[in-house]
């Protein structure tokens, strides 16, 4: 009797969600509330930091704001290949998403303190290293749910926990600015350190139905590895502090030159960890060196996808506050509310999906759906080039050009960021299962990042233009990506 016969079998005699394993609901309960604190925060963090101290915010100029705000999300995945590490030869999945949430609230507690920037910057670095932490091992605990479970339904599985992303999503941006109306920016920050809050204790309650996914480390380190690391580690720690600090007691550090050094190493961190795969046996077969090979082309892919995808809360959402009528049917629409049409597409749409992809099943592979993704989100900035045309003279432009752009990226996402996670998981070498799942991570880092500094070009091109630059090279890299599609196939071993 096959595999699939058998686990079809028990899931009939077991209680399910949504027809998947019960742990998944678990683990979607508590990514939606990690996901209500992150966008609820991430809704307002360029209005706060853009604000006028009289306001309350820290009175940053837009490019500037925007850089930080792209560098602060770049670190938050940037961070998740240090989180995947630490799950495979320390921890363990389990508890690394307990601790990851546990200071992910603290972050946000840190920046619900309305006693000046140190709180923020503060609240920021732990937001970030907690969620490095707790991203990759989450997703990588939804891959350890499917064992003995075919492609098709562990792509189901992820678009349904990306439906708990989205709802969280939905309720952090509906709920976080609007408590931050009238500057009440503090009060906001700290209903995101409530959502986590109710999200470790959701993980707490239900980790009996996880049945032994993500409960130890792959690959313990052993004592000597661990000196060996120590040795490593602390030194290089303390000469980074070192460095950092003679750079500001000369001056030279700024916020602007910060953010570009971050941008370098978004770039750096990626580019070195393949090089380190791809040399050396690290105990990864030569098959799994081969599917590596077409990993990092849908990383590449991945990156340019999420450069434009994640100016949601940034670039768009500046746009929205400056140069959109806001005023829907005598209703003054909160500027970090438009983006939420994004979640509202994703908690529709995503069932159908993941209905669709097990109809599929491997008539449409991977690289393809990629293709398809990177031309959408393309076609999304050519027509948000189109709506700062329009908004160029004095006039506000419509909503629906905001909504336009969302739902196009929508239809982008779903065939790219669920399928990404579920093809990191296949195509990880055994020994590197968790990490791996911070690689994909390491392309939103890098897209971020890229897209948070490419906004500067602003200054010397008109917005218009700006768009579409970016969405010319998004679907340059969706027709590549196309051409290659039947040979990244066969690396991929399908």
């Amino acid at each position: 009797m096959r595999e699939q016969d058998i686990g079809a079998r028990g899931r009939a005699r077991e209680r399910t969600f949504f027809g998947h394993p019960r742990g998944l609901a678990t683990l979607f309960g508590t990514e939606m509330w990690e996901r209500f604190s992150y966008y609820g925060m991430r809704a307002i963090l360029v209005l706060f930091l853009t604000a006028p101290p009289g306001r309350g915010g820290m009175g940053l100029p837009g490019v500037t704001a925007i850089g930080v705000y792209g560098v602060y999300i770049a670190s938050v995945y940037l961070l998740a290949l240090a989180g995947g590490w630490i799950s495979d030869r320390v921890l363990g999945p389990r508890r690394a998403v307990l601790y990851g949430g546990i200071v992910i609230m603290g972050g946000h507690v840190s920046m619900a303190v309305p006693m000046g920037g140190g709180f923020v910057w503060l609240g920021l670095t732990l937001i970030a290293l907690g969620s490095g932490l707790m991203k990759p091992n989450i997703s990588a605990m939804v891959g350890d749910l499917y064992r003995n479970e075919d492609d098709a339904r562990r792509d189901s599985g992820y678009s349904v926990f990306y439906m708990g992303v989205n709802v969280g999503a939905f309720a952090g941006i509906q709920v976080v600015p609007w408590l931050q109306r009238g500057d009440r920016w503090h009060l906001a920050f700290g209903a995101a350190a409530v959502g986590m809050a109710f999200g470790l204790a959701q993980y707490v309650l239900g980790k009996r139905h996880l049945k032994g996914a993500g409960e130890l480390p792959e690959h313990r380190l052993t004592p000597e590895e661990r000196a060996r690391f120590l040795r490593v580690a602390v030194p290089s720690g303390l000469a980074a502090a070192a460095a950092l600090g003679l750079w500001a007691a000369t001056g030279g550090l700024t916020l602007d030159r910060f953010t570009i050094v971050l941008t370098v190493l978004s770039a750096a961190v990626p580019a070195a960890y393949f090089a380190f795969l791809f040399t050396g046996s690290h105990e990864i077969t030569p098959e799994e060196r081969t599917r590596l090979t077409a990993y990092v082309w849908l990383f590449v892919a991945a990156a340019v996808f999420w450069m434009i995808y994640d100016q949601a809360g940034g670039a768009l959402t500046l746009f929205a506050q400056q140069r959109t009528d806001l005023n829907v049917l005598g209703f003054d629409v909160p500027p970090g509310w438009v983006s939420n049409v994004n979640s509202i597409a994703i908690i529709i749409l995503a069932p159908v999906f993941a209905e669709i992809w097990i109809k599929a099943g491997d008539r449409v592979g991977t690289p393809l759906k990629f293709a398809v993704a990177l031309v959408l989100i393309g076609l999304s900035f050519v027509v948000m080039a189109l709506a700062a045309n329009a908004a160029s003279g004095p006039a506000k432009v419509s909503i629906m050009w905001l909504i336009s752009v969302y739902l196009v990226q929508t239809l982008g996402e779903l065939f790219l960021s669920p399928v990404g996670l579920s093809v990191t998981n296949k195509l990880a070498p055994q020994a590197f299962v968790n990490q791996m799942m911070g690689v994909w991570f390491l392309a939103v880092a890098l897209g971020d990042s890229v897209g948070g500094q490419a906004y500067r070009l602003t200054a010397v091109v008109p917005l218009p233009m700006y768009y579409l630059i970016l969405a010319l090279a998004a679907v340059a890299a969706g027709v590549v990506m196309l051409v290659f599609t039947r040979r990244l196939s066969r690396l991929m071993g399908d």
